[in-house]
């Protein structure tokens, strides 16, 4: 009996459509933009269409907390500021002005390719584009948040070094003792308070495992409803913040951190590459037999607001995640605080020691 048909990969992929799946899976999927850990920015987007590895971003500082005057009805106008003045009269102040500065935010260019062995199972499924595009639609989903996480190790390696740790409260101690070192709602709310009277602004809470089960021992943790995809397994929230839970969360040895964000903390950007998705066809692959090669790239720019990248000699694809050397996003030497007060950064680090 003859074979049927062959399905390659060239056969089910439309790079055009592939592209846009993914990049909706991508969005779709990822609880860190769900949760609102990763705010999309127009602005970055904009900036990724453009050229440069680094983007400037002006703002306005705060008014500064000044106190008021008191007015009265005996000053000169401000257009007859250098007459002489009558007795009793008080020359008017000079007003106030209001700061600027400058962020500064990196690309990312990354990419990654699968061959066709690698794709076998997905090709056999029902819709093949569909099948082929969730696998490299997680794919992307588990890399954004790595990246995000190295992100704010360097932000939190520079707090560290240069702010006096002031995003952090440490309630790990020496050693372990259960029930004062180990996550804990007082815990919890010491380390909101490194916000101040912004603490309300911490909205949202990310946690490796180990801690997220010692949340639901302690019977600290409440599901709600998906608002996204109501359908999908509920979400877990703890004093009505929800809850993200990664193993890729920074521990060392028995200490654990706790990342809590509010709303805007971090900026997200997403661009277009040249050629987003490629197939290749390599005639001498899979000794002879042919092979095909699916390439999928992306253009990001995650951004902790408030901060600036500072890293030299920037690669032409932009950072790494980390272990290059270079200028990689999760050392402390990449990144430093602009924001000239602790409680604008809507963000806060606990450290807990977990038996």
């Amino acid at each position: 009996m003859a074979a049927g048909p062959t399905t390659r990969v060239s056969d089910v992929v439309v790079p055009e459509i592939f592209t846009v799946y993914t990049q909706n899976y991508t969005a779709e999927k990822s609880r860190l933009i769900q949760s609102g850990l990763l705010n999309s920015s127009a602005l970055l987007d904009e900036k990724l269409a453009g050229g440069g590895l680094t983007f400037h971003m002006p703002a306005f500082k705060d008014l500064d907390n000044d106190a008021e005057r008191t007015s009265t009805d005996t000053s000169v106008p401000f257009a007859d500021a250098d007459a002489s003045l009558p007795s009793g009269v008080v020359r008017p102040p000079d007003p106030k002005k209001i700061g600027t500065l400058t962020e500064i935010a990196v690309r990312m260019n990354r990419n990654q390719s699968w061959s066709t062995s690698d794709l076998a199972a997905a090709l056999a499924g029902a819709d093949p584009m569909q099948a082929i595009g969730n696998r490299v639609g997680a794919y992307w989903v588990r890399r954004l948040q790595v990246a995000f996480i190295a992100a704010w190790k360097g932000v939190i390696a520079d707090n560290t070094a240069n702010d006096s740790g002031d995003y952090t409260f440490d309630a790990s101690g020496s050693s372990f003792v259960d029930g004062v070192t180990n996550f804990s709602a007082a815990a919890f709310l010491d380390a909101t308070l490194t916000m101040g009277d912004s603490m309300d602004d911490l909205r949202a809470i990310m946690v490796h495992s180990v801690v997220y089960n010692r949340m639901q021992k302690n019977n600290l943790i409440d599901f709600i409803p998906d608002a996204v995809n109501p359908n999908a397994a509920k979400v877990p929230t703890f004093l009505g913040r929800e809850v993200v839970v990664d193993d890729g969360m920074p521990r060392s040895g028995g200490v654990y951190q706790t990342w809590l964000f509010g709303e805007g903390a971090t900026q997200f950007g997403r661009g277009t590459p040249k050629v987003p998705t490629e197939v290749e066809r390599k005639a001498g692959g899979g000794n002879g037999g042919g092979q095909d090669v699916l390439y999928n790239r992306v253009e990001w720019s995650i951004h902790p607001t408030g901060h600036s990248f500072i890293g030299g000699s920037i690669p032409e694809g932009g950072p790494s995640n980390t272990g290059t050397g270079g200028p990689d996003l999760d050392e402390a030497a990449s990144w430093n605080r602009v924001y000239p007060e602790r409680k604008q950064i809507r963000f806060a680090r606990l450290l807990t020691r977990e038996s």
